[in-house]
């Protein structure tokens, strides 16, 4: 009698195992690869704009008739604008022009459900997953760039009403050539746990001394903050010292004064030590470290270690350097504004100024966010390198 009953419960335990298992091995939002599901697949690109059922490359007869479209200065291009609830899977672009100026001058703006407000705005290559007007070939989990000259974004984007997707290009050049496509999914069913996603950029030429530099302004809702990218051009007048003693910080449901998530430095909030050279994983990596032109360039992304929030969530870097004491003394005599926050036997850590920028990705339980528009181009483009 009891041998029967142990192998019941053992039975039952291994079908709840079972039941969570499968559960938790969904790939994404379309559930296992070996699974029927009734979404519709759609392609947006130059050769069908907004994927219209079976009227894909019409133009010279099937043959390559327009794989790309120009985007004059002043002028927007439209990737997506469509009606009915769906969930987009894959982004990629790739233009002509992929200098500085035009990573910068083209911006990137996403609206849900025929909101007025977008919900994603930003430079294009900022938005991609690499600041600073730069490039370089990588990929993480949720961006890549294969070999240096094109765009990949993977996050899941779900829509209930429409989808609208538009660049525009507010550089001072004409862009040639922009070839994308925007692959979504129709949908039948919408889940009403389903958030909507989100993107935020925001430049600061000039951090305020011993104040925290904010990667993502306090947004109000139910949510989760995906993670973030962030550029850094070090200030020269502090010479060679290191820049990155800054903690992340997660203001939560909230939290005023203090965070409820703290981390404790530049580097190890993305998984390295020490300094910061130059690397990439699916979750963290340092795109660029050039010390020559005193530029760095990071991002984390909160996959493993998710970050949800219920009324409310602000996420902030500290702006803070640090060095051996003799050389932050003669930045002291020099008149270099700083101010000391802790001393240790061979080490100052001291607040500083630098530029930077920084997108921070986020879902939210609506398709508008309240935050500030996006920066002009003038800022944007400020002192490109």
């Amino acid at each position: 009698m009891m041998r029967n009953l142990l192998i019941i419960r053992w039975i039952i335990f291994c079908l709840i195992i079972s039941g969570c298992s499968a559960k938790l091995n969904k790939k994404g939002p379309y559930g296992n690869l070996y699974e029927y599901s009734d979404a519709l697949p759609r392609w947006s690109s130059p050769e069908n704009p907004n994927g219209q059922k079976g009227k894909g490359a019409m133009e010279n007869h099937g043959a390559k008739g327009r794989a790309s479209s120009p985007i004059p200065k002043g002028t927007s291009l439209s990737l997506l604008d469509i009606q009915g609830q769906g969930i987009i899977g894959r982004i990629w672009i790739t233009i002509n022009d992929r200098s500085p100026g035009m990573l910068r001058g083209l911006k990137l703006e996403m609206f849900w459900d025929n909101e007025a407000k977008p919900a994603v705005s930003a430079p294009l290559g900022d938005f991609f997953g690499m600041g600073l007007g730069r490039m370089t070939a990588f990929h993480n989990v949720f961006f890549a760039d294969p070999e240096g000259k094109s765009f990949n974004c993977l996050i899941p984007m779900p829509f209930k009403t429409g989808a609208r997707i538009v660049v525009t290009n507010e550089s001072e050049q004409d862009l040639g050539s922009m070839f994308f496509d925007v692959d979504y999914q129709l949908t039948q069913r919408w889940d009403r746990d389903n958030l909507y996603f989100h993107a935020y950029w925001h430049r600061d030429t000039a951090t305020i001394l011993a104040k925290d530099f904010e990667l993502l302004p306090n947004v109000q809702g139910r949510g989760r903050f995906l993670g973030s990218n962030v550029g850094i051009n070090s200030h020269p007048r502090y010479k060679e010292l290191w820049w990155g003693e800054g903690e992340v910080k997660m203001y939560l449901d909230g939290d005023a004064d203090f965070p409820t998530l703290a981390g404790t430095g530049t580097e190890d909030y993305i998984g390295t030590g020490w300094g910061q050279g130059k690397f990439f994983t699916d979750y963290t990596g340092c795109l660029i470290a050039d010390g020559k032109l005193r530029q760095w360039g990071f991002y984390r992304f909160h996959v493993p270690d998710p970050i949800y929030f219920s009324t409310g969530c602000r996420v902030t870097i500290q702006q803070m350097g640090g060095g051996p004491p003799k050389e932050v003394e003669e930045l002291q005599k020099a008149g270099v504004p700083l101010i000391i926050a802790t001393t240790s036997e061979g080490w100052d850590n001291f607040f500083r100024s630098d530029d930077v920028s920084a997108t921070a990705y986020f879902y939210l339980d609506k398709p508008s966010d309240g935050l500030p528009g996006l920066q002009s181009v003038a800022m944007r483009a400020y002192n490109l390198k």
